[in-house]
């Protein structure tokens, strides 16, 4: 049997990990080692939150909490390293493009173990992000890259990356259509909001080259206010962003409904009863097109370029949208992932 260690550090990925780590759980060929590294403290990632999503709780928790990129990663590498002397495992599985994840794939890398990387070769172009350079290094140093679709498929093979590539679908759809129906029976947001029968937007910001930047900052804030004149908007405020908005003496309209950052499923179930969704965030720009619910991304880019062609999704500063029936993903193919890590030649 094969040991994989799976690297995760942020809520969305052990959302996503749950639909892999659920089929894993009856395997008789791969014994799966889940790591939390700590990135995203989140108090509502509970054990009930672990047994909702049918994954088992991390192993081990490193608890680490930096604020800095370097410092961050850095650390996660001091201590996943001694953490795959003592486990040796046969290969080291990540996903997406967060600083566990890069941190991951190098000690991976570093000591020789082979890297799989889910949600390989999503691309921005923007370097200026920190997830761009992360799922960049990611790709560069994996053994099995797991595509979710063609697009990304098609930015490999442009930076010489054929080998060991599978296009195997998008492991965000099921997880969210999974996490949809679980936060439609568990949650009561909307009743204790008071957003029962009622029309509303979902806001959510916090991405640095937003919150770093005051100039960017307020122009996002002023189009949110301009936004909130015509439909009522709930804001999740994470508290890094309103730490820059109290920083840069900003202030958000009072026609903005601003909230403590909730947990996931009552996110989840809040998102799909919107009208509209306004994001910085990757993961929350796919779900809401998944979903069905028009989405407005706070950026420039967007690595998810199939959610602007479905029309479900645009940029904030182009108003072009034609929606299609749905967006265009490939099937989601388990079998094919799980058999390329049984097959790999270890």
């Amino acid at each position: 049997m094969k040991k994989i260690i799976t690297i995760l550090g942020a809520r969305p990925q052990f959302i996503k990990a749950s639909v892999l780590s659920e089929k894993l759980k009856g395997s008789s060929a791969i014994n799966e080692v889940i790591v939390h590294t700590g990135q995203h403290y989140d108090e509502n990632m509970s054990a009930s939150f672990f047994k909702d999503l049918s994954i088992p709780s991390p192993k081990y928790n490193l608890e680490v909490k930096e604020k800095h990129h370097g410092s961050m990663t850095g650390k996660m590498m001091e201590k996943l390293e001694e953490i795959f002397k003592k486990e040796k495992p046969d290969g080291v599985l990540v996903y997406g493009d967060t600083n566990s994840t890069l941190a991951g794939a190098l000690v991976g890398s570093k000591m020789h173990i082979p890297v799989f990387h889910i949600e390989a070769g999503l691309r921005s172009f923007n370097k200026k992000m920190p997830e761009e350079v992360n799922r960049v290094l990611t790709d560069h140093v994996s053994d099995l890259l797991f595509c979710p679709t063609e697009t990304s498929v098609e930015n490999l093979r442009k930076e010489n990356i054929t080998q060991g590539v599978h296009l195997v679908g998008d492991v965000m759809y099921e997880s969210c259509l999974k996490a949809r129906d679980i936060a439609e029976k568990k949650s009561d947001i909307l009743s204790r909001l008071g957003l029962t029968n009622q029309y509303f937007s979902v806001v959510t910001l916090h991405r640095a080259e937003n919150t770093n930047d005051p100039i960017k900052l307020k122009e996002i804030l002023d189009y949110l206010k301009e936004k909130s004149e015509e439909n009522l908007m709930i804001f999740p405020l994470h508290p890094g962003t309103r730490k820059k908005i109290d920083e840069y003496s900003l202030s958000v309209s009072k026609n903005i409904h601003t909230i403590n950052p909730l947990g996931y499923f009552d996110m989840m179930k809040l998102v799909s009863h919107s009208n509209y969704v306004y994001t910085d965030s990757g993961g929350l720009q796919k779900e809401a097109c998944f979903l069905q619910v028009p989405c407005i991304t706070l950026r420039d880019e967007t690595e998810w370029v199939e959610t602007i062609e479905s029309g479900w999704n645009r940029l904030w500063k182009d108003n072009k949208r034609n929606i299609n029936k749905t967006i265009q993903r490939s099937k989601l193919d388990l079998g094919n992932l799980i058999q390329a890590i049984k097959n790999y030649d270890y």
